[in-house]
């Protein structure tokens, strides 16, 4: 385990085990990825191919279940995330902050839940809709730059 982050989850330090920062992937990134040429298929080839670490919260990965997805899509989108991070009561701590310190909006609430696994595993989030995710930046939350 390691130490506290702003919002009061805990962060793990050296979870990792290397240098080279985790980038978690969203659901709407990794659905728009599905699609060939688009511009999160390419990134995400670009990241495979430069042996970038990936990972994907649990939340996010039962998002992507839900669809619209086929079993090749499903089997292929395993391949590439292996074991998405399981959602632990230290994150519901930090989604219930971040939900009420962000205006409490209808349908946040996932986004909150998928912010707070990305925080606490110190991962940069790769996301097709940065703008849901921008509010959670003061609490840590770093999105990938285009």
């Amino acid at each position: 385990m390691g130490q506290q982050g702003p919002y009061g989850a805990q962060k793990l330090v050296g979870a990792r085990g290397s240098a080279q920062p985790l980038i978690h992937l969203d659901t709407s990134f990794l659905l728009r990825a599905l699609a060939h040429g688009s511009r999160e298929d390419r990134r995400l080839r670009a990241w495979l191919k430069g042996r970038e670490p990936l990972g994907m919260s649990s939340i996010s990965w039962a998002e992507f279940l839900c669809g619209p997805v086929g079993a090749e899509e499903i089997a292929l989108a395993g391949r590439i995330i292996a074991d998405p991070a399981a959602f632990l009561s230290t994150d519901a701590v930090l989604t219930a902050r971040l939900f009420n310190q962000t205006g409490r909006r209808r349908g946040s609430l996932t986004d909150c839940m998928i912010a707070a696994t990305a925080i606490r595993i110190d991962a940069s989030l790769a996301t097709a809709n940065p703008g849901d995710f921008q509010r959670f930046a003061p609490a840590g939350l770093q999105i990938v730059a285009e």
